[in-house]
């Protein structure tokens, strides 16, 4: 089997993703416990969104490499059997957790997985917020593997297994669990500590499906006091795009303003925080407790809310038929819907913050969407129907918006 035509099992989880995620948020209002935020929720799963939408384009460069040393530098060819697909989930899981680690304690590396731990929120919505541009930094640690000789279709599919492990235990309706499972297993109590922005918490517990590599190396902790969730420097944003860049923006600045070449350096290398003195030193993780941590928030009108829960529903809809059908573009018109989700998702975040350039961007992108929906679904349905459609929604969402102008600017005039 080509890896081009792998299953890909994590898109075909995403209805047992949402159904999960809406069983938790009953849990939630049985136990009337506040285990969700709407912005907070929708900017995580914007994240994961966006990181499916630039896998499309980049999951053939990122294989290429375990690809020819597969072909052309294995060691052996190790057939397909269960035992030898236990050995290459044990090579993932290891590998994983060695990537998982630098990534705390590398600076340059945080930058690429900071993203999934910027929410300060903890439920099932934050396993799928995901760095856009991660892939890119933990693809390499898995290349021994293909020199050891596992095939490239049982790397992909077991990789997503490992991956698709890890979305339950994002939650805090699950207790301990029972001993010997959480000795060798990762767990929702073994997690809720990896997120934890309190001190003894920090870096700690990197293990995906299984916690026994953090026992070995010396990075386990038990979950003991309350987890405070979220990261040292809060981003203050809901734009998925701008939480994917924040981290690194900071980053360089720093590099910048250092003025010996070795700081520069280090900036880059040492653990994430890291600076000269003359730039103020190392950021320390200082004390803290669900009381005393100030969680970033904004507040807009409900009816706005609602207006992003349904341009939501729409991209949702829209991401479900690119992952599925955008084998069948063109690059062109695949770059240009993969581009206006991503642009949407910004979008969405910008309407949380209300911030004043989203006004013009909103009545853009519904333009847009209406433009480049009627020409992708107008070659395989009816156009008319699909140009009409398009119409109503657009002139339908201007109307909704236009209700809370007043919000982004009081000097701006309504544009219907």
């Amino acid at each position: 089997m080509d890896v081009a035509q792998a299953t890909n099992y994590i898109a075909l989880a995403i209805p047992i993703f949402f159904l999960l995620i809406g069983i938790e948020l009953l849990i939630g209002k049985l136990k009337e416990t506040k285990l969700y935020r709407f912005n907070d929720a929708v900017t995580n799963i914007s994240c994961g969104i966006g990181q499916q939408i630039i896998g499309v384009f980049s999951k053939t460069i990122l294989i290429i490499g375990y690809l020819y040393l597969y072909e052309h530098h294995r060691l052996f060819t190790i057939e397909h059997t269960w035992f030898n697909a236990f050995l290459l989930f044990i090579g993932v899981d290891f590998f994983y957790y060695w990537f998982h680690r630098l990534a705390h304690e590398v600076s340059f590396m945080w930058g690429s997985h900071v993203v999934h731990h910027q929410s300060e929120e903890y439920n099932l919505s934050v396993a799928l917020r995901q760095g856009w541009i991660q892939a890119f930094f933990s693809t390499s640690f898995y290349l021994p593997l293909a020199f050891l000789g596992f095939h490239p279709v049982a790397f992909v599919v077991i990789n997503q297994l490992q991956t698709l492990y890890q979305f339950w235990i994002h939650t805090k309706t699950i207790d301990k669990l029972p001993a010997p499972f959480e000795y060798v297993m990762n767990t929702p109590s073994h997690h809720r500590v990896h997120h934890g922005v309190n001190p003894k918490y920090i870096d700690r517990n990197h293990g995906g499906t299984l916690i026994i590599f953090d026992r070995i190396f010396g990075t386990f902790q038990a979950e003991e006091e309350e987890v405070v969730y979220g990261i040292t420097t809060q981003p203050k944003s809901w734009n998925p795009l701008w939480l994917n860049l924040d981290y690194w923006a900071d980053m360089f600045r720093n590099v910048k303003r250092a003025t010996k070449w070795s700081d520069k350096i280090k900036i880059l290398i040492k653990e994430p925080g890291w600076k000269p003195a003359e730039l103020g030193g190392p950021i320390e993780g200082q004390p803290v407790t669900p009381q005393t941590f100030k969680k970033y928030d904004t507040t807009i009108p409900n009816g706005l809310n609602y207006y992003i829960l349904f341009q939501y529903l729409v991209i949702m809809l829209s991401t479900t038929l690119f992952l599925f059908g955008s084998s069948k573009l063109d690059f062109l018109p695949k770059l240009a819907a993969g581009a206006l989700i991503l642009f949407s998702l910004v979008n969405l975040g910008g309407l949380f913050e209300a911030k004043r350039w989203v006004w013009y961007a909103e009545h853009l992108r519904l333009l847009l969407i209406t433009l480049l929906g009627a020409l992708l679904l107008g070659s395989v349905m009816s156009s008319i129907p699909i140009i009409l459609l398009g119409l109503a929604f657009m002139g339908l969402s201007i109307i909704w918006l236009n209700q809370y102008r007043s919000i982004f600017t009081k000097t701006i005039t309504s544009l219907i």
